[in-house]
């Protein structure tokens, strides 16, 4: 009886070792630390996964040519005649059309005055500025060929009538009060001035005619 109880005892022990030794050896090694969660080694997921990086792409288009470059620029073709007359076009009015499309713009400001009966003092001062530009064309022109033209001869005709007419205005503002319409006195009277100035007047539209033909 004994013996028995002994073996069953010593079987007892064996299988309770055996059934330690399988179950602390089946626990993962993972859950070792309690409370501190998955400390094992993950899989590598990235094996089976490819990234795709930007790649560096050339454009579609040619560089430009710097605009600038002495190198792109084509010379100008001075030399050719059709540029020059045609690209350019070069100014053909000569000096003297110049001059005399200046002096235009004078004789209808006079003209306006004899027109507008103005006073003597902007009479005189407009014959006076349209006497000194002709005196300095006929210091510009003296013996070329211009001084020769129809328009720079009527011009000189005109500024000389222009002159006398406006010494006689003057005159008679100054001498008429202690002068009779009689004798020497007759020249300064209205009628005489009027007449005068009639004279001028179309002496000037008829310059002004001459003038614009000339350009």
């Amino acid at each position: 009886m004994r013996f028995c109880i002994g073996i069953l005892t010593i079987i007892f022990l064996t299988a309770s070792s055996c059934f330690a030794f399988g179950t602390k050896s089946a626990e993962p090694q993972e859950f070792d630390n309690a409370g501190k969660g998955y400390v094992g080694t993950l899989p590598d997921l990235s094996k089976g996964f490819t990234t795709s990086e930007p790649k560096n792409t050339k454009p579609v288009y040619e560089k430009t040519k710097d605009f600038n470059s002495s190198d792109e620029i084509r010379p100008v073709p001075r030399e050719n005649p059709a540029f020059v007359n045609i690209i350019l076009k070069q100014d053909k009015t000569s000096p003297y059309l110049n001059d005399i499309e200046n002096i235009l713009p004078l004789l209808e400001n006079i003209l306006y005055c004899i027109e507008n009966n103005y006073d003597v003092q902007i009479f005189n001062a407009k014959v006076y500025f349209l006497n000194k530009t002709v005196e300095y064309l006929m210091g510009k022109y003296d013996g070329k060929p211009e001084s020769s033209y129809l328009s720079f001869k009527k011009l000189l005709e005109l500024n000389t009538h222009t002159k006398s007419v406006a010494t006689l205005r003057s005159e008679a503002e100054k001498y008429r009060p202690y002068l009779a319409y009689t004798g020497a006195g007759y020249l300064y009277n209205d009628n005489v001035i009027n007449q005068q100035l009639d004279y001028l007047k179309v002496e000037i539209e008829e310059t002004i005619v001459v003038l614009k033909d000339a350009n």
